[in-house]
């Protein structure tokens, strides 16, 4: 019934398409384009959706601001025009050149006021730790392209997987209060976006070759088919690969990226994009201070491997312990892929139809290390094999071995996003339309036998199975869920003068989860704890979600705005499938309300956006770990107030020269206790958020004459809690970066060559950069609480100096 939905959607999304393609081609002679057509954006062209709905007299005053700012190039592609009766902020392509070549769009975000983002490894190999005013990465949408890819079960998103900087446009995050239109079903703290640039009109070849420190190496080729009649394409391919700066290990990442413009007339196109991704990394450890303090800055997983065969008593304890963390074992096995159209058709002179449907594709893992023993009884127990787990050579009964332990994830989603922006003369634009998506999502955690090196036999984890005695896989938790989403939304813009912007939108999203769950299954000897366990879920959710907001403009400089919108997140599918101590409260959405009151000034030499912003944030979900059992359970915090302040500044005091300032404050504050279940209630009221950082400033100077250009950066953030009661901490840290080049002219066939050079680190700083598992730690007395939460926080470590150079060109 469900797919049914979803076919039936998406047939009518390509029956709208292909009537109006065939309409609009017919009637094309008699078209004229308008100037709204011309200027309004599309998430082909741009990611900056918050002007997909102005009105035709908002557009042409944007029009005239924008070409006023390019002029000014705001903060060096740092800052952008704006016009949205709230919090908005645009990288635009111009920053994103000048960035370290494999970035990842978490690394392009982080001087935007209120972001604070972090990574384990500058080459974009590594993912990348963002958060949004207190808002970690889980509580974000992000789409590209206009398609959603945050992960539908549990909103993770990994940004390695999506894109080269070559091929990215602009980014906008939205910081508080995301478009009612947006594909988001867990966004509860905001949205961000980022589309990939147009292929050009002229054909040609682009070829950009990278090395740096930690024998990084980088080849990336975009073939560009210029116009062949009215469709234009490009295609791109890159090989990325590292060794880690800490720890052994390499990352390994190959992309292949596309995207094809079909532009049918003046007023209508369908474009065609492509993500793939196919990465092998060994992770990095996120580490305790005490790790750091024993064992020194580049702590990491273990190097050495102790073959176990034959070893007993405190020598196979000390071996045991030693290859569970062997870095061999910490592997990052993905593929993925997204596909999205997105057609943009005018079906009248005042109505304009916007269709995407899309598909993502994903199946890959983690993988870490497990013990189990050997046994040759017959009895189906976890942890307990016939298979020669050690490499010894035989079967021993109570001998153990270290096998690898991979946990997998198999996601199909596909969906379509259906929207109408009609004008209703000069003054008033209404947008209104449909997201629905049907994603299904398989998860296991299985055991496999691991060689004599510490390697996984299969790195991919599709045989040499650990098995029980009838050869049924030995897995941990093995689940599947079934989302449904359904949204539909509407929103006004009304400009009843120059000055007057009035902005009004509602949304409602009904989302299901459906599925099932097992707890060691094939399991039925042993502890009843560790004996299968089956669980169904078949939840709905629906909420109506408001959105308003009054814009201001003063003069042709300056606009005030206030903006407010309602957000919620559906639970995760682990906290539904998951017991939980809370109970029903974790079956609750989180919501928010989300408040933008600011300014912006733009003039001849300095322009300025400053926004004071209050939420209201019920329900955070968050998990931790039980150590009296070995389960994980969730937990909720009700209520959390966050406040704070966000301010840019991009000053042109020079015709080569720009300086540009973020600053962001920040008040996450958790209001009452938290039930840690067994544990009691922790005394959390008024504790700060862990990884959140009160105070960060970010400062770049920039020179560019078009030829020769620098830029350095200055960023300072204060210290971070590891813990939600606010007794671990680690301080905060300041950091400079640098890069610089040279564009050169053409040469005959040789096309825009240029060199680039980035230094990140540059005083070799050394600091704790994120919290990686923030703990529920001691109350005021010190004392840890008994079963539940007592891991030391984790963090991650700032990167030492680190050099990258590139050459790049393009051909005819």
């Amino acid at each position: 019934m469900k797919r049914t939905h979803l076919s039936a959607a998406i047939a009518m999304a390509v029956y709208l398409s292909a009537g109006v393609a065939a309409a609009q081609t017919a009637s094309n002679d008699q078209a004229q384009t308008s100037q709204e057509s011309q200027q309004r954006v599309n998430a082909s062209s741009t990611s900056n959706t918050t002007t997909s709905n102005a009105t035709q007299r908002d557009v042409k005053q944007m029009s005239e601001v924008t070409v006023q700012g390019q002029s000014l190039s705001l903060g060096g592609g740092l800052m952008s025009v704006q016009i949205a009766p709230k919090a908005v902020s645009t990288i635009t392509r111009d920053a994103i050149e000048k960035a370290s070549p494999g970035s990842n769009f978490t690394q392009m975000i982080r001087t935007i006021p209120g972001v604070n983002a972090a990574t384990d490894d500058v080459t974009g190999l590594a993912n990348g730790h963002y958060s949004l005013r207190g808002y970690d990465s889980s509580d974000i949408g992000m789409t590209v392209n206009g398609a959603p890819i945050t992960d539908t079960g549990s909103y993770s998103v990994y940004a390695t997987e999506y894109g080269d900087s070559e091929n990215m446009g602009d980014i906008t995050v939205l910081q508080g209060i995301p478009d009612v239109d947006m594909p988001d079903s867990g966004a509860s703290g905001g949205h961000i976006g980022w589309a990939t640039i147009d292929p050009s009109h002229k054909g040609g070849f682009d070829v950009t070759q990278t090395i740096g420190g930690n024998d990084y190496r980088r080849t990336f080729f975009r073939l560009n088919t210029g116009d062949m009649g009215p469709v234009r394409s490009w295609l791109s391919y890159s090989h990325n690969t590292a060794d880690k700066w800490r720890g052994q290990g390499k990352l390994d990442v190959t992309k292949v990226d596309g995207k094809s413009v079909w532009t049918i007339d003046n007023d209508n196109s369908i474009s065609a994009s492509l993500q793939y991704n196919r990465e092998n990394n060994i992770n990095y450890e996120n580490v305790t201070k005490q790790q750091v303090a024993q064992n020194g800055y580049y702590t990491d997983y273990t190097t050495s491997w102790i073959p176990l065969a034959g070893l007993t008593g405190t020598a196979l304890k000390n071996a045991l312990s030693n290859d569970t963390y062997y870095y061999g074992l910490r592997t990052n096995p993905f593929r993925s892929f997204m596909f999205s159209l997105d057609g943009e058709f005018k079906l009248a002179d005042s109505l304009h139809l916007s269709v995407i449907p899309y598909f993502w594709y994903g199946n890959g893992g983690g993988g870490s290390a497990a013990t189990v023993t050997e046994t040759t009884a017959t009895a189906d127990r976890f942890g307990f094999t016939n298979v020669d787990a050690n490499n010894s050579g035989a079967v021993v009964t109570g001998q153990q071995g270290i096998v690898y332990s991979y946990s997998a994830a198999l996601t199909y989603r596909p969906g379509v996003l259906v929207k109408f922006n009609q004008d209703f003369g000069l003054d008033n634009s209404l947008e209104y339309g449909f997201w629905y998506e049907d994603s299904r999502k398989t998860q296991d955690n299985s055991y496999f036998q691991a060689n004599n090196q510490g390697q996984p036999v299969s790195l991919w984890a599709n045989s040499n199975y650990i098995t029980y005695p009838n050869g049924m896989p030995m897995t941990y938790y093995h689940e599947y869920t079934n989302t449904e989403l359904e949204k539909g939304f509407v929103t006004d813009n009304w400009t009843p003068s120059d000055q007057w912007t009035f902005t009004a939108g509602a949304a409602f999203l009904r989302a299901s989860r459906s599925g099932w769950g097992y707890d060691y299954p094939g399991s039925t000897s042993g502890p009843i704890s560790k004996q299968q366990t089956y669980t169904t879920i078949d939840r709905t959710w629906n909420k109506l979600l408001p959105t308003a907001g009054i814009k201001f403009q003063l003069d042709e400089k300056n606009q005030f705005y206030l903006g407010s919108g309602k957000t919620f997140r559906v639970p995760t599918n682990t906290v539904v499938l998951l017991n939980a101590f809370s109970g029903n409260d974790l079956q609750k959405p989180e919501t928010t309300w989300n408040t933008d009151l600011g300014w912006r000034y733009y003039g001849d030499k300095i322009s300025a956006n400053a926004d004071l912003y209050n939420s209201n944030y019920n329900n955070k979900q968050e998990s931790a770990y039980d150590n009296a059992n070995g389960q994980t359970y969730y937990t909720a915090i009700h209520r959390m107030h966050m406040r704070g302040f966000n301010g840019e500044v991009s000053y042109k005091f020079a015709p080569s020269w720009t300086v540009y300032t973020s600053y962001t404050y920040t008040k996450a504050e958790i209001v009452g206790g938290i039930d840690g279940g067994g544990d009691g209630v922790y005394p959390a009221n008024g504790r700060i958020m862990p990884d959140t950082a009160k105070h960060i400033g970010n400062v770049a100077l920039s020179y560019d004459d078009t030829h020769l250009w620098a830029e350095l950066n200055g960023r300072v953030t204060s210290s971070l809690y590891g813990d939600y009661m606010n007794t671990e901490r680690v301080g905060g840290f300041t950091t400079f970066d640098f890069s610089g080049g040279y564009r050169f002219g053409d040469f005959d066939w040789l096309k825009k060559p240029y060199i680039k050079v980035n230094v990140t680190n540059l005083t070799d700083k050394r600091a704790f950069s994120y919290v990686g598992s923030a703990q529920f730690l001691a109350a005021a007395s010190g004392k840890l609480f008994p079963s539940l939460f007592s891991s030391a926080p984790t963090y991650g470590l700032l990167q030492p100096r680190t050099y990258m150079v590139t050459i790049g060109a393009s051909f005819f």
